[in-house]
């Protein structure tokens, strides 16, 4: 099935994207957060982004395995894409706040928040839905 399998794809490459990023705030940013004033706490940004990444990550996947013993359709499908766009807002605005310090992008952070509750909720549906 080809939603299925987009959304398995997904969740592989969104995984292993959130663990080098991990590993990247792990390592290569010490250097730079450590030599700036607030760089304690935009590290502190940066493990979230990637601690929520990841386990969205595996989400998508748990959705793909949904959305194809449910036939391709249905709240599976807007489990696996509200959780995509969690990840984009709500990790890719802590990750950006990090590297540039614009605090005010974390007015888009809630928002990103709110995408992978409605996703739990879609999934606990699709879930329900299940002959």
């Amino acid at each position: 099935m080809i939603v299925e399998r987009f959304f398995l794809i997904v969740s592989g490459v969104t995984g292993a994207l959130a663990v080098a990023l991990g590993a990247f705030g792990a390592h290569g940013l010490r250097r730079y957060l450590g030599s700036i004033p607030d760089g304690a706490e935009r590290r502190a940004f940066w493990e979230t982004a990637a601690h929520y990444h990841l386990v969205h990550a595996l989400a998508i996947g748990l959705a793909a395995y949904l959305i194809g013993k449910s036939g391709g359709a249905g709240p599976a499908v807007i489990a696996a894409w509200c959780w995509l766009g969690g990840v984009i807002v709500f990790s890719g605005s802590l990750y950006a706040m990090t590297l540039t310090g614009l605090r005010g992008l974390g007015a888009v952070t809630p928002i990103g928040g709110l995408l992978f509750i409605a996703g739990w909720l879609f999934l606990a549906v699709a879930a329900w839905r299940l002959p």
